[in-house]
């Protein structure tokens, strides 16, 4: 099973250092981050889990729950809590899915049907590609996928400005450019018409026919 973007993120029921949860209950109407970590006691995903915490609350104004997961029971994610708050001065607040049997990192295309059904044993090299950041929304739907490598620390503010980026495009018939931040100009889509484009968005650039840029739009 590949997962893509605009497919439905695969519901699944699992144990978390906040007790039993069924994902798609747990999200909600909101929107949520899934990111995934290949084995607990590892020092790059111990950074990660504290600069999540750290910033916990830019998630939330935006209506996003944040959620962790390792391929380490539950027990364990309680023990590497109190490593991460050494490491990082952040309490991680959030819940970790423990998936000792991997069955939702198989189930998120992160390890392959036959990479076991247990934890025990495998190392973090076992686990590499379990290292995916999923953005999901409100309808469920999978609107963006990050991988990385064990050595790259993840670069959360650029998922959040990936997630305002999201926000904003589901809200207006607009695409945001490179390097795009909150407040700076957007792009026209194709399906607006130069004319809708006046009245919905007051002016515009045209810096190619197929390329239109106006102010990012507030309401």
């Amino acid at each position: 099973m590949s997962l893509r973007i605009n497919e439905t993120a695969p519901d699944f029921t699992a144990e978390t250092t906040q007790g039993t949860i069924n994902f798609h209950e747990w999200i909600g109407d909101g929107w949520a981050v899934l990111f995934s970590h290949p084995k607990n006691f590892t020092p790059v995903c111990t950074t990660e889990l504290g600069a999540m915490a750290g910033i916990e609350g830019e998630f939330r104004k935006r209506g996003v729950k944040i959620i962790g997961i390792s391929v380490d029971p539950v027990d364990s994610h309680a023990k590497w809590k109190n490593d991460i708050k050494v490491a990082t001065g952040f309490d991680v607040e959030y819940p970790l899915i423990g998936d000792r049997d991997l069955k939702v990192a198989k189930l998120y295309d992160m390890l392959p049907a036959g990479a076991g059904d247990t934890s025990e044993g495998r190392t973090p090299a076992d686990n590499a590609t379990v290292r995916s950041v999923y953005v999901i929304g409100p309808d469920k739907k999978i609107k963006l996928i990050l991988t990385y490598p064990m050595t790259t620390g993840r670069n959360f503010n650029e998922i959040l400005r990936a997630i305002d980026s999201i926000q904003l495009t589901a809200k207006h018939q607009v695409a945001t450019p490179a390097n795009w931040k909150q407040g700076e100009d957007v792009i026209i889509t194709a399906a607006v018409s130069n004319e809708d484009a006046i009245q919905r968005f007051g002016s515009f650039d045209t810096v190619l026919p197929y390329l239109r840029k106006t102010k990012q739009p507030t309401a």
